[in-house]
């Protein structure tokens, strides 16, 4: 099973540019636990750019414990189930939110 690190450095395998044409958005992760840390991913019109750090102006900011990050990512938690058990917090536009769905496939 892939680090969380190693899930935000293969995030650009799973973006889906031709979807996320009309996304403009910074999207901010907060990963706590052990094998966690900070990245934000940068949506611009179809364009990706994910970073290690914090973003000073995120749209929106995900909160996760590493395994339950993990275990969305590869899709063994469903991100609405992660919400609705406080399992996944979110500060911001909750539509950009749903919309990942939509911008990046699962990565199996």
């Amino acid at each position: 099973m892939p680090t969380v690190k190693e899930t935000f450095e293969a995030m650009p395998e799973t973006f889906q540019k031709d979807k996320a044409l009309d996304v403009v958005a910074v999207y901010q992760f907060d990963i706590t636990g052990d094998g966690g840390g900070k990245w934000y991913a940068e949506v611009n019109k179809g364009e990706l750019n994910v970073a290690e750090g914090e973003h000073e102006n995120p749209s929106i900011t995900i909160s996760m414990l590493d395994q339950d990050y993990l275990d969305m990512a590869s899709g063994k938690l469903h991100g609405q189930t992660a919400f609705m058990t406080g399992r996944l917090k979110i500060k911001g536009d909750m539509a950009l939110a749903i919309q990942m769905n939509k911008i990046f496939k699962r990565k199996e």
